[in-house]
Order: structure tokens, then C-alpha cells, then sequence
């Protein structure tokens, strides 16, 4: 049998690499947290070119995520090409509805918007940010650390609950 012929279709390659959990918190999908970007498939020669952006330089996860990458299009009958795109910087914005939703239904406070995903100036707000908690919803919140478990999560506190928990902060 030749190599073409174990090849998935295209839409189920596709299809399990945006089921790809994230090592960090694998209860999102890389292509809901916005990592995954685009998935060009060159079916005459069985590639499958797969760009990543990391959540921030020196993600320590992209190499399992790039591994995880290569290692489903092998499986899929598709020699992976794997990319690091830089620029531009990943923003929580990328992130889908569904990724948040899961954020939240996990105990993880989801980012709100972190801009206008352009390079134009920031305009300054003096409100208090809000986080509301996961567990109870109380909008009665406190940080406890500005990095948790991970650079893209801080350590917060339910003031109402008492309960701890991650929020995945908006960059």
C-alpha cells in the first residue's frame, strides 16, 4: 500500500489537529486557545504545513505542542511541517468562544479583551478590573500572585467563596 493511499482526507487531518489539547491546560484545544493558525496541505506530496504562534516568547509548551503536532499528521499518513510564527504576537483575542467557555466550566477565569489586536496606542482606563470567580460568580475577587501556575495564569481569591483560583490573564 503506498503512502498516499493511508493518507486521512484532509478534513480529518484537519479535524484532529484542532482537537490537539494544550499540555498546560488541556481541558482547550490548541486552536481554541488561538495557538494553531493555519493548516496548508500540499496533497501531491503528502505535506501537511502547520503554523504555531506561542501564548509568549519561551512558551516552554511548544515543544510538546509541536511534537504532538508532527505526531498526528504522522499518524494521519502526512509528513508534518511544523513553523514558529512570531509576528504577530499571539493575543488572547485568538481565543474562540468555546476555549473560554471551557476556561470557565474548568474553574479557570477566562480573559476578557486585551485590545484592538493592532499596533495603535493603548488608550488609558481608571477602572477596576474585574475577574469574576469561577466557582460561585461573585465579582468579589482579589490577586493573590501576578503569575500562577503558569506565566499566562495569576493566583486569585473569592472574597464571597473563599476559594482560590487560576484567572488566564488577557495579553
Amino acid at each position: 500500500m503506498t503512502r498516499a493511499a493511508t493518507r486521512t482526507p484532509p478534513a480529518v487531518l484537519d479535524a484532529a489537529l484542532r482537537e490537539i489539547p494544550d499540555p498546560e491546560v488541556p481541558v482547550v484545544s490548541i486552536a481554541d486557545l488561538g495557538i494553531l493558525r493555519e493548516v496548508v496541505l500540499d496533497e501531491p506530496r503528502g505535506e501537511a504545513r502547520v503554523t504555531i504562534t506561542p501564548t509568549y516568547s519561551g512558551c516552554p509548551a511548544m515543544d510538546v505542542i509541536r511534537s504532538h503536532v508532527e505526531h498526528v499528521c504522522r499518524r494521519q499518513g502526512w509528513h508534518p511541517v511544523v513553523s514558529l510564527q512570531l509576528s504577530p504576537p499571539w493575543t488572547t483575542d485568538w481565543m474562540t468562544g468555546t476555549g473560554r467557555r471551557r476556561l470557565l466550566e474548568f474553574g479557570i477565569a477566562p480573559p476578557g479583551a486585551a485590545g484592538t489586536g493592532d499596533h495603535a496606542p493603548v488608550g488609558l482606563t481608571l477602572r477596576q478590573r474585574v475577574v469574576t470567580c469561577p466557582q460561585c460568580g461573585s465579582d468579589d475577587t482579589e490577586e493573590l500572585a501576578h503569575f500562577g501556575s503558569t506565566a499566562c495564569k495569576a493566583l486569585r481569591r473569592c472574597l464571597a467563596c473563599r476559594e482560590p483560583f487560576d484567572e488566564f490573564k488577557a495579553i
